[in-house]
């Protein structure tokens, strides 16, 4: 627990709370789509379509006239175009994080080095900054370009428990200066967190990410951490997810809590045309204000155990599954393409 009473009451909003709308980066010919970009932008679609049923949608494009024109079956009234230049399509790692600091709103727009420099980041790594320039946040935009850190990497449950995973924060191609303990300051000055969990266990075979938590553990509401488990001990994530599971049994909350564990099921596993495990999982769902858009991936039985399992977590919910086989192909899922905007962040 930290005990600098100086600053100001900081608050990272969890991502259950009401939103303005949601960042999506629409995927183009000069992206890694181009080469399956049919089938990227039918996922695409499909997220877009459920989003604007309900709220505002923010999608950054290089040619906004052109794709206007291809989503004119969705209701373009609850669309906000950003026609800025893209390397890729992986909002939740580069677009901005949003806290509220007393009674100021403000966006903190972190660096985004692509995973430990693995890909081109410098237009991703321009866009938040770019989306503050054209003045659709209703927010003070914080440059915090000193510091690496992907939206992907961490967990608010908006109380000041944060949770990710010391194979990301502490990997050596983002934040190499700094120690454990520089980076949890860090996390408290800018975040307002008052306890960091650290998981050490816990991979999903053919992730880029260096194990985004969001792809292994999630906060709910309640208390709840929806998690990643494998029953197969012959399967090759068995070992460390098992591990991962210890360790949230272990863990408490700010405040001193136990979490409420709730296991997902891990999809059976679904290979590239190389033979590479692809990094399926269920836990890269999305929260929007009335709905949870779950990845699902042609496995009847496991994808149904995945809706049922957090239809139960989020009651007050529907729950939407969307078929996210394109989306592995890239290394990411649902989760990975989007970035909520909380109530009151956006200008309208």
């Amino acid at each position: 627990m930290y005990a600098n009473h100086s600053l100001p009451n900081i608050v990272m909003p969890a991502e259950w709370e009401r939103q303005d709308a949601i960042i999506v980066a629409w995927p183009h010919l000069g992206t890694d789509w181009g080469p399956m970009l049919d089938e990227a932008h039918a996922c695409f679609m499909q997220v877009a379509k459920e989003i604007v049923k309900n709220q505002r949608l923010v999608i950054v494009a290089p040619a906004i006239n052109q794709l206007k024109q291809k989503l004119s079956a969705l209701d373009n009234d609850m669309i906000i175009y950003q026609e800025i230049e893209t390397n890729d399509t992986w909002a939740r790692d580069f677009a901005p994080i949003s806290i509220i600091a007393g009674n100021e709103r403000r966006m903190l727009d972190f660096k985004f080095d692509a995973w430990g420099m693995k890909f081109a980041a410098f237009l991703d790594n321009l866009i938040s900054r770019r989306m503050a320039a054209n003045g659709i946040f209703d927010a003070q935009f914080v440059n915090c370009q000193d510091f690496v850190l992907e939206g992907g990497s961490i967990e608010s449950d908006g109380k000041g428990t944060l949770l990710t995973t010391s194979r990301c924060l502490l990997s050596p191609n983002r934040n190499s200066a700094l120690t454990q303990q520089q980076i949890e300051d860090v996390l408290h000055t800018r975040l307002g967190v008052h306890k960091v969990l650290w998981l050490n266990n816990g991979e999903l075979k053919g992730d880029d990410t260096d194990a985004h938590i969001d792809t292994l553990a999630r906060f709910a509401p309640g208390n709840t951490i929806l998690y990643v488990s494998c029953s197969d001990p012959n399967d090759e994530q068995y070992h460390s997810l098992k591990l991962m599971e210890e360790e949230l049994k272990s863990m408490t909350n700010a405040q001193g809590e136990a979490f409420n564990l709730v296991p997902l099921p891990c999809p059976n596993p679904i290979f590239d045309d190389n033979g590479e495990r692809l990094p399926a999982t269920y836990a890269n769902f999305l929260i929007t204000n009335e709905q949870v858009l779950v990845p699902i991936y042609g496995q009847s039985s496991n994808d149904q155990l995945a809706l049922d399992t957090i239809q139960q977590v989020f009651d007050d919910r529907d729950i939407m599954g969307i078929d996210c086989n394109a989306l592995i192909k890239q290394h990411g899922s649902l989760h990975c393409i989007t970035m909520q905007i909380p109530e009151n962040f956006l200008n309208k």
